[in-house]
């Protein structure tokens, strides 16, 4: 004897599973029966998919976009070291800073005294990649290290660490700054310290 809630579902669907208690009957009945568990396995597998790859969530805004500005001055870029070196100098940190315009070009640049050269080019990638992907870098280090979404080292001009932040100004980003020399932690204060200058209107990634 069908279940209750089978004989339901197939009424809805126009099949009658007790035809006359022939076998045609029983027959169609199983077959339909089939199909609802069947749909109804596929539904389920999509729902669990969606949630196990956050890559399938599709969002209703683009992530960070905001509009590239004119490029940031030389004045301005000046003024952003001169927050950013200090910040370092206070806790003995020796660190390479970069300032790049809304292009990803270099605009200034301090490296202190004994600052590991290692981490000059280092400073000058992170702070292209926050310009051109307008974001801050640690959005990429999250990206690899929490949610393990490695597919993001394929990316031209990516660098999964920290310390590279956009620099806005009204609204547009105007360049950015990136900070290497010591942990990553340590790269984000002192980037943070200098962006404190321009950034008035914070980054929404949503």
């Amino acid at each position: 004897m069908p279940k209750m809630a089978d004989r339901f579902r197939c009424s809805v669907a126009g099949i009658d599973p007790l035809a006359s208690g022939s076998q045609a009957g029983a027959g169609t009945f199983q077959r339909s029966r089939r199909r609802i568990i069947s749909s109804k396995t596929a539904e389920t597998a999509s729902e669990v998919k969606a949630i196990l790859n956050p890559l399938d969530v599709i969002p209703n805004k683009i992530p960070f976009d905001m509009p590239y500005g004119p490029p940031i001055s030389l004045a301005q870029a000046q003024a952003v070291l001169q927050a950013a070196v200090p910040e370092a100098k206070k806790r003995n940190w020796k660190m390479n800073v970069a300032v790049v315009d809304s292009g990803g070009n270099l605009v200034a640049f301090q490296r202190m005294d004994g600052a590991i050269l290692a981490s000059i080019r280092i400073a000058e990638h992170k702070a292209k990649a926050a310009a051109t992907f307008r974001r801050p870098t640690k959005v990429f280090e999250d990206g690899v290290q929490l949610m393990h979404l490695n597919y993001l080292l394929a990316f031209d001009g990516i660098i999964a660490s920290r310390g590279g932040i956009p620099l806005i100004d009204r609204g547009v980003i105007i360049g950015a700054i990136g900070t290497s020399g010591g942990t990553d932690s340590q790269d984000e204060v002192v980037s943070e310290a200098g962006a404190a200058v321009m950034n008035y209107f914070p980054l929404e990634s949503k």
